[in-house]
């Protein structure tokens, strides 16, 4: 997927339109809990004002909600009260304190004030748009909003690789109204590790996919069943599986839907030859609880009342084999509950594996997975943390997400 990239932009003196990805964490007076994602910004940031360029950013926040649907005034004056806490200001406020200089947040998305700002700027000036889901275009992907947006800008740089899964006005319709669309480091980082894995990959190539139900990802087993050499599957969908197999799984977690997606994975496998590695045995409690009891049960053998949450020692174990085999690891999804320090020992062992691991390049889909390895502080000893998580699945997918497809073509 070869696209612009923000370095192939002549950036002096030019206003550049980014859509950032600033839908950080919140306290409860909305001030940003965590600023992963701002610093996470900040290179292609510096690459504009570095080289003389001016920025207007935009990004959403969280989900207000429209309060031209309200069905009173009463109602709509409670909405607009609650999206109060979806202003950008705070996230303007920690922007100036991490990147410096001139940092200037408005109050609209589009508008004559708005305009009036972005003609004012200078070289190195910053201008926050208001939170892009205040309009209510943007979801809608708007003509006319994509039209205003376009003219505040010269040139247009996707950085929010969480959101190019959308195609929102400020994500996907904007494009085609600009000159040049091009992607920021985050993105093109992205799109590097991606591309490499899907087209290609160093093999061996395993993937492991964890999460809890196998409906959610049917899309994505398919298209890694024609990709992948070794698929381990882990996580609440494991018991899907079994259950499919007909392995007694006690009070596990059941997707009723993904039962017939299980058995037909399971036979596109061992048609095309891909190693499929389930769990053997799992660590079962008897509540959803950390304080629960808990103990190792065989495949088949978890009785009603007890529910697997982590992977056994012999399931870990043959994982870990699979895993040392590899050139290539993308791994979606952790293979137990690593939210509760007794359920967390497969999901911490196979990232501390691909952390320590200096032959295999490590992709990690968002979410949950990001979480875990970040909690771990394992991050930035992988090849590659994904920022986005449903965009991460799509790519896997094997989808065309609106937003890369579309930057400019090199």
């Amino acid at each position: 997927m070869a696209k612009l990239t923000i370095e192939d932009l002549d950036v002096k003196g030019k206003r550049v339109l980014m859509r950032v990805d600033f839908n950080v964490p919140q306290n409860e007076d909305g001030t940003v809990r965590d600023d992963t994602r701002i610093r996470a910004a900040l290179p292609s940031i510096s690459y504009v004002r570095d080289n003389g360029g001016m920025l207007i950013l935009m990004s959403h926040l969280g989900r207000p909600k429209d309060p031209n649907k309200a069905e009173s005034d009463e109602e709509k004056a409670k909405i607009i009260e609650a999206n109060k806490k979806f202003r950008m200001d705070p996230v303007a406020d920690k922007l100036r304190e991490l990147a410096g200089g001139n940092v200037l947040k408005v109050d609209g998305v589009v508008g004559p004030d708005v305009k009036q700002a972005v003609e004012g700027m200078q070289p190195g000036d910053i201008i926050l748009l208001e939170n892009t889901r205040f309009h209510a275009g943007e979801t809608k992907n708007d003509e006319a909003l994509c039209k205003e947006l376009a003219a505040l800008g010269d040139v247009y740089v996707s950085d929010a690789f969480g959101s190019v899964h959308r195609a929102h006005a400020s994500t996907e319709g904007v494009t085609r109204f600009m000159e040049k669309s091009a992607a920021g480091y985050l993105v093109a980082k992205e799109i590097a590790y991606f591309s490499k894995v899907l087209e290609n990959p160093e093999r061996p190539l395993t993937a492991i996919l964890g999460g809890a139900k196998v409906s959610d990802k049917i899309p994505v087993i398919d298209n890694l069943l024609n990709l992948v050499d070794t698929l381990i599957i882990g996580g609440g969908m494991a018991y899907t599986f079994m259950k499919a197999q007909g392995y007694e799984i006690g009070d596990s977690l059941l997707d009723e839907g993904g039962i017939d997606a299980a058995l037909k994975a399971i036979e596109k496998a061992k048609e095309k030859g891909i190693e499929l590695i389930l769990p053997e045995d799992t660590v079962v409690a008897d509540a959803f609880d950390a304080s629960a009891n808990t103990k190792i049960a065989e495949l088949g053998q978890i009785e009603p009342g007890w529910q697997g949450l982590d992977i056994g020692p012999k399931t870990l174990a043959k994982f870990e084999e699979a895993i040392k085999r590899s050139k290539t690891v993308v791994w979606n999804g952790p293979v137990g509950v690593f939210e509760m320090e007794p359920f967390a020992k497969g999901t911490k062992a196979i990232a501390e594996l691909l952390a320590g691991s200096d032959t295999i390049t490590s992709v990690i889909g968002g979410g949950d997975t990001a979480a875990a390895v970040t909690q771990y502080g394992l991050a930035d000893k992988m090849s590659h943390v994904s920022t986005g998580g449903g965009a991460s699945l799509e790519m896997l997918e094997g989808k065309e997400l609106p937003g890369l497809a579309a930057l400019t073509d090199k």
